[in-house]
């Protein structure tokens, strides 16, 4: 009788752990339900007057009907046909919307969030891009990838002129050093956006309908440039520099620069603010270098009275990339209606303008205001070296090309 009853008790305790063990795996199931509305692509662009689609699809079955009401941040832009439609449970049916151009500028298209089923539709929306003609689009397409190819060449000009004269006089050590630490933070926000998805995944949070705004050309340009600065700096540490060194304030800012990085980085490490904050601290630091790197080497060009030793070539090629730059700023702006890109937030532009004018200002100075000192220098951190190597040279070994 006693095993009997033991038996029965057992049975209904497994019993019991059994109807436990579903209900459980059914909670676990119904909170891991990936079943969602989303569609087939993010991103649209779209001519004046004319016609796109994109489709929404379930990716699973749907357990319940759902309705879908679209909506945009900007209802002059486009229409769009249909705005609702209803998605029946079960069904595996696509359903295609219209997007008609109305006038230019960028749009979003999202699913209504108020309603019951808002997690089932939080992945129907759309970037629409609204343009006015597909000509400029290309034209703007080539014009960045110009620009891309001018300022990742741009570096080797004076790689060259420094391995040709086995000497790095004339280019200023404050400039190089500003480089290596703008381009060393510029790179580590890039990776960090593009290979790291705890990061990507905080920009998903804080701008929910944005994109990344780091591409695989940016992460590209950054470590190149910064593979170009060090070779420059090892030439620098190799060849003839006679008492050029850096100054005293540039290792100043750079202290100043190096106690911001530190003391975010102890924020982030202690997670009083987000690594992504992190970054963009960096970033604000590389955009000031941008702005001050340039003068140390204006100043050095003024009191030699020469660019003997500074090349032009880097210049020009900054240049064609800068003014290209801000052309397709310009196009976009006109294309898209997006006039407050530029002048509601100048930041880039701005900084694409200040480093134009300097390119103009070197080229002034080598072509006009020292054109007859390329071949000598008054400054007093090349007199004694250039003496000992005219001893030495032959007047046919004396380097007088233009770069």
């Amino acid at each position: 009788m006693n095993k009997k009853t033991n038996k029965t008790r057992m049975d209904r305790h497994a019993s019991t752990f059994r109807l436990a063990f579903l209900l459980l795996a059914t909670v676990a199931l119904g909170n891991g339900q990936s079943s969602q509305l989303t569609v087939d692509s993010h991103d649209i662009t779209v001519l004046l007057n004319t016609n796109e689609t994109f489709v929404v699809f379930a990716t699973d079955l749907l357990t319940t009907d759902v309705e879908v009401k679209l909506r945009t941040d900007s209802p002059t832009h486009l229409s769009l046909d249909p705005a609702s439609f209803f998605y029946p449970a079960g069904s595996t049916q696509n359903q295609s919307v219209v997007i008609t151009g109305l006038s230019a500028g960028y749009v979003n298209v999202f699913a209504d969030n108020d309603v019951a089923d808002s997690e089932i539709v939080q992945d129907v929306f759309v970037r629409v891009t609204v343009a006015k003609s597909r000509a400029i689009i290309y034209t703007s397409l080539v014009f960045g990838w110009v620009y891309f190819v001018a300022w990742s060449v741009s570096f080797y000009p004076q790689i060259w002129i420094n391995f040709r004269r086995k000497s790095v006089e004339g280019l200023n050590f404050d400039f190089v050093t500003l480089n290596i630490v703008g381009f060393t933070l510029y790179s580590m926000f890039n990776c960090g956006l593009y290979f790291i998805k705890d990061l990507q995944d905080e920009y998903q949070v804080r701008h929910p309908l944005g994109v990344n705004p780091v591409m695989l050309n940016d992460v590209v340009f950054s470590l190149h440039a910064m593979f170009a600065t060090i070779i420059t700096i090892l030439q620098c540490f190799f060849y003839q520099r006679a008492q050029q060194r850096v100054s005293f304030i540039a290792y100043g800012i750079l202290g100043i620069f190096a106690v911001v990085v530190i003391v975010s980085a102890g924020l982030a490490g202690g997670s009083v603010i987000h690594w992504l904050d992190f970054l963009y601290y960096c970033s604000y630091v590389k955009l000031t270098i941008t702005i001050i790197k340039y003068v140390p080497q204006a100043l050095m060009n003024y009191r030699r009275k020469s660019t003997s030793g500074w090349s032009i070539g880097n210049i020009l090629l900054d240049f064609t990339g800068g003014t290209l730059s801000m052309l397709q700023m310009i196009l976009n702006a006109h294309n898209y209606d997006d006039w407050k890109s530029i002048f509601g937030d100048p930041t880039k532009f701005g900084l694409g303008l200040f480093s134009v004018l300097f390119d103009i200002f070197f080229m002034l100075q080598h072509y006009v205001f020292y054109r007859h000192s390329r071949k000598t220098s008054s400054s007093d951190l090349t007199t004694e070296t250039e003496a000992q190597n005219r001893s030495n040279e032959s007047p046919s070994d004396v380097t007088t090309e233009k770069y």
